[in-house]
């Protein structure tokens, strides 16, 4: 069995009366990459800042390596989890700070933590920061605004991993980017991911940048979690009637395909009974009543058309 890095039990992160994260399980295993995906207003990017404790949750558990991160800590204590973990910003323009250079964004948190103290010590570790997410050396002495989309991003991630952190959350992290930029940074983060022995939870609403990415699923609906299963069950074999028709959605690049397809509308419903999650197959789980498994799972994996 792979280690749990991450452990979220029954999380609730409740804002006066709306929901946004309503009691929510799953793990995440060193070295994997969980894609956490859902319409805007899902609840996926609360539970990515809930999880780095940006906010106090409402209810539930958070264990990363085993500590609750909830606890009480002290100042070496939290300084040690903020380096294990890291979190990538969607947004690349408001993310980094219009009046420092690149080479001052990526080694801030290098005094916070007594890091490279050496002014020559730490410009080579910046360097060598830049180049590891494909820009270069030179590239520290200029301000955010000198960058295109893409290489602030890269910035970004430079930053993130500065701190030699074990898990790194992105948070929507190509969603503000072109298209033809966006491959090249998950290709980027997925080299990193073999080079550094890190673990993502990589939250999106791309869905085919998901799959490409991300080793298992977990698909929010509503703040809840109605599917998790692998990359390929969740595609190719899913169940929840909300992932079907967020499936149907994605556009085919053959334009005949995608003339003669059929879109897999979604339309929510009362459920008669208690809600739970249910294993349809290994590892595969579907948050229903027994009545709806009975009607969405025919006891054998359905490929989806």
């Amino acid at each position: 069995m792979a280690e749990k890095i991450l452990e979220v039990k029954d999380l609730k992160q409740h804002f006066g009366t709306i929901k946004a994260v309503d009691g929510i399980s799953f793990d995440v295993y060193k070295g994997e990459t969980l894609g956490l995906v859902g319409e805007s207003g899902s609840g996926k990017s609360t539970t990515g800042r809930s999880i780095i404790r940006l906010y106090d949750i409402t209810g539930g558990e958070i264990k990363f390596n085993g500590r609750n991160v909830q606890d009480k800590m002290s100042s070496k204590e939290l300084r040690s989890f903020n380096k294990e973990m890291q979190m990538i910003f969607q947004d690349p323009y408001a993310s980094l700070n219009p009046r420092m250079t690149a080479g001052e964004i990526i080694s801030e948190g290098f005094e916070i933590h007594g890091m490279y103290k050496n002014k020559k010590e730490r410009r080579e570790r910046v360097g060598m920061l830049l180049e590891a997410v494909g820009l270069n050396r030179e590239h520290a002495n200029r301000y955010a605004h000198e960058f295109s989309g893409g290489q602030r991003q890269r910035i970004g991630i430079a930053r993130a991993l500065s701190l030699e952190p074990s898990f790194i959350i992105a948070d929507e992290p190509i969603s503000a980017l072109d298209v033809s930029i966006q491959a090249q940074v998950v290709n980027l983060l997925k080299q990193l991911q073999k080079e550094r022995d890190l673990t993502y939870l990589f939250i999106a609403h791309d869905l085919s940048m998901v799959k490409y990415i991300s080793d298992r699923i977990a698909v929010m609906h509503r703040g809840k979690l109605v599917e998790i299963g692998t990359s390929e069950d969740i595609y190719n074999y899913p169940v929840h009637p909300y992932t079907k028709s967020l499936l149907s959605a994605i556009p085919l690049p053959d334009p005949l395909s995608e003339a003669t397809r059929k879109r897999i509308p979604y339309k929510d419903e009362e459920p008669e009974g208690e809600l739970s999650m249910h294993e349809v197959f290994e590892g595969h789980f579907v948050y229903a009543t027994d009545e709806q498994i009975g009607r969405w799972y025919t006891g054998k994996k359905v490929k989806l058309q």
